[in-house]
């Protein structure tokens, strides 16, 4: 069973980005794919890696785990670190060489289609599997000790139980298979409706901002909102998650927000600046953990020079995280980007343009993070996804020195016939 030796502090590599594009650009929630069509003057809008080698140089950047972490002995007697159950520390799976993940959603991870993807783990260059801790719906994926989590519930839908967790992380560590837990930050409509005063509000009348889905946000600028991701990462990372990967980690995409919401905590800050600060926090927060944090950014990121309207600006975010995971996905960029009638039937050529982006973008940046794709395995618009389009997503990536990569499906339901025997 793989476990680390000794404890050190994650190294970082980097790789660089990109004159810009001029023409259209999709503003959308990057994980449904449900989006609009705007042009560059996204400051209009809503205010919405490679940990293995480097996105320049290829050189080796992994970082071993402890084989051994003391937990916290108050822990609720029904949360998954039951005091009676886990033991005086955790053997964590060390960082591959060459990272190749899925996701799996919270409902996949609580049903049998866990122990599916194990299996294709086991079977092909899988390596690594990011699993829903807190989803975009704020819930979380077992019974918390955390106590924010605790009093609005938010372990209380269905949670895995601590046995049923005990087999799942030793299944991973037996097939030495790396667990990183994705944490959806501002995207919390359950936290947001309990918590009002930590929403994003109306200029208007102070009640509420809600999205085209009628559901609230948390306002990014709220610290406690970070603090609650923290107190997750922590938990998290004691039950035996080797990573930990932050989503949402911006202001919504919806160019009402502009108009219609205020945040006077921002002080006078830009979005972007908000958002730079509150990961050098989070960042700061879990150093001592020993514990490598990254995050989830939208693909466009690479290519358009504003925030986007959301506050992720790439030379503002990407020193603030260990690895940074643009959402490269060719159905979420729009007709016309780079000179593509269709973007999303050219996969090959819309992640090479994007990934060339995020090279230059990147070069010279110091404490740059590394750069790990998201790559998509499922359908939004013509053509249909297959084999042939996820192995050429990923066939851009190698021919521009990104060997690491995770496939997306919001199903968590993927083309075993992409990936290569192990």
């Amino acid at each position: 069973m793989p476990c680390c030796t000794r404890r050190t502090r994650w190294r970082e590599s980097s790789g660089v980005i990109a004159d810009r594009r001029r023409g259209v650009v999709l503003s959308l929630n990057a994980r449904t794919g449900i989006g609009v069509i705007a042009g560059f003057a996204l400051a209009s809008l809503a205010a919405c890696g490679e940990p293995a080698q480097s996105a320049t140089t290829g050189k080796s950047v992994s970082a071993p785990r402890s084989a051994t972490r003391t937990h916290d002995t108050g822990v609720a007697k029904d949360s998954v670190l039951r005091p009676d159950t886990v033991p005086a520390s955790v053997t964590y799976v060390p960082h591959p060489d060459t990272l190749r993940g899925l996701y799996v959603n919270r409902w996949a991870a609580l049903g049998n289609s866990m122990w599916k993807l194990i299996d294709i783990a086991k079977r092909t260059e899988v390596n690594a599997l990011v699993i829903d801790v807190k989803d975009d719906r704020g819930l979380v994926l077992y019974k918390s000790r955390v106590p924010l989590a605790q009093k609005i519930g938010a372990d209380t839908n269905r949670p895995m139980s601590h046995r049923r967790m005990a087999a799942l992380f030793d299944s991973l560590r037996a097939n030495n298979i790396y667990p990183i837990a994705r944490i959806v930050v501002a995207k919390d409509p359950l936290l947001a409706g309990r918590k009002l005063e930590w929403a994003i509000k109306r200029r208007a009348d102070g009640k509420p901002w809600l999205d085209k889905n009628g559901h609230p946000w948390l306002d990014p600028t709220q610290p406690a909102v970070w603090q609650y991701a923290i107190d997750l990462a922590r938990e998290a990372h004691d039950i035996g998650f080797s990573e930990v990967q932050f989503d949402y980690v911006r202001f919504p995409d919806d160019d009402r927000m502009v108009r219609e919401a205020s945040f006077p905590l921002a002080h006078g800050r830009t979005r972007a600046q908000v958002i730079h600060d509150q990961l050098g926090v989070v960042r700061d927060s879990l150093k001592s953990d020993d514990m490598p944090m990254t995050i989830d950014v939208f693909g466009l990121t690479a290519t358009d020079t504003t925030d986007m309207g959301i506050g992720q600006r790439w030379e503002m975010f990407i020193d603030r995280a260990d690895v940074v995971l643009p959402m490269v996905y060719p159905s979420h960029f729009a007709p016309g980007t780079y000179g593509l009638a269709s973007p999303n039937a050219h996969p090959y050529v819309t992640i090479d343009r994007v990934l060339k982006d995020v090279k230059r973008r990147t070069a010279g940046l110091k404490n740059a993070a590394a750069i790990v794709p998201w790559y998509q395995d499922f359908t939004l618009g013509p053509p249909a996804y297959g084999a042939s389009q996820v192995r050429a997503q990923i066939k851009a990536g190698y021919d521009n020195g990104f060997h690491s990569w995770i496939l997306w499906n919001p199903g968590s339901k993927y083309h075993t016939d992409a990936l290569e025997p192990r």
